[in-house]
Parts: structure tokens; C-alpha cells; sequence
């Protein structure tokens, strides 16, 4: 019997002043964006995320990351993606509860994982499977003593991401 076949993964690179950035999509909308320091790191971190998916560069995704280049520069800048993370229920919740956090603000694991009912150490694994660096905003949640800490794609990242979205509030 033959295995069935993964349906394929399309994949757009591009560079941002936070490194290399690698969209990938299906059907069913955006299902990783992740941050890497080379290209090829970045694909290999997407085939070990679909072991077995067929990955297809693909320039129509152009349009979406460019959406996603302006977030980075601008994180109130608006966005229309349709995002399709694959996780479990409890990652979902955590997914959920990361994106209701305001651009710029934190929060620490245990308050998080307070507010979901869990341990502070399940929170942080939901996290580190999180797909979609920026769009699941796992970079608000840091240490309950307010410090950065476990971020997927580097604590550089992190505090790079966190310092662009508190700019614009500095000043208002």
C-alpha cells in the first residue's frame, strides 16, 4: 500500500534587518514563518517542521510577505493573513492568549500559565512550538522576573522585536 502523499508546501525567503524570513503556506493558509540567519537554515528548520511535505518556492507569496516585512518595521501596520498553525488544543489556547497581549507589553509564563490554568513550563513548550514567529507574538512572555528568556529564534530577536514595537508608544 502506498503512503499517502503530504500535499505540498509552498515557500517564499526574503531578508529583514532581523534576518532571513521564510513564509510557507498550503491550502489552508499560512501554516510557518520562521527567522533564521541564512536561507538555508531557514529551510532546514521548515522540512524538519513537515518531515516528508514536498516544499515548492513559490513568488506569488511575494504580496503576503511584504505584509509581513511591514510588520516588522511598522508592528501596528495592518494584516490580512490567513493563519493555519497545526498544534495541539492546549498550544492553540497559548497561541490564542499570546496574540491577545498589546504590541510592546509582556507578560511572564507563570502569569500566562496562571490565566490558562497550567504550569508555567507547559506555556513555555507551547511556545517554543510556536510556527509563526511574530504572528503568534511569543516574544511578549518573558521571566517572572520581567527578563528576556527562551525565545525559539534568539534572545537578539526578541529584544529586537520588543524594542520596535515599544518605539512608536516612546513616543506618544
Amino acid at each position: 500500500m502506498a503512503a499517502a502523499l503530504r500535499p505540498p508546501l509552498a515557500y517564499h525567503l526574503a531578508e529583514s534587518p532581523l534576518g532571513w524570513v521564510l513564509l510557507a503556506a498550503d491550502a489552508s493558509g499560512l501554516r510557518a514563518l520562521l527567522l533564521a540567519d541564512s536561507p538555508e537554515a531557514a529551510l532546514e528548520e521548515l522540512a524538519q517542521r513537515f518531515v516528508g511535505a514536498a516544499l515548492v518556492a513559490e513568488p506569488s507569496l511575494s504580496g503576503d510577505m511584504a505584509q509581513i516585512l511591514r510588520r516588522l518595521e511598522q508592528p501596528d501596520s495592518p494584516l490580512d493573513l490567513p493563519l493555519a498553525p497545526a498544534g495541539t488544543p492546549f498550544q492553540q489556547r497559548v497561541w490564542q492568549a499570546l496574540g491577545e497581549i498589546a504590541a510592546g507589553q509582556t507578560v511572564s509564563y507563570a502569569a500566562l500559565a496562571a490565566r490558562l490554568g497550567s504550569h508555567p513550563r507547559a506555556v513555555a513548550r507551547a511556545c517554543a512550538s510556536n510556527p509563526l514567529a511574530v504572528l503568534i507574538p511569543c516574544h511578549r512572555v518573558v521571566n517572572s522576573r520581567g527578563q528576556l528568556a527562551g525565545y525559539r529564534w534568539g534572545l537578539a530577536r526578541k529584544a529586537a522585536l520588543l524594542a520596535r514595537e515599544r518605539q512608536p508608544l516612546a513616543g506618544a
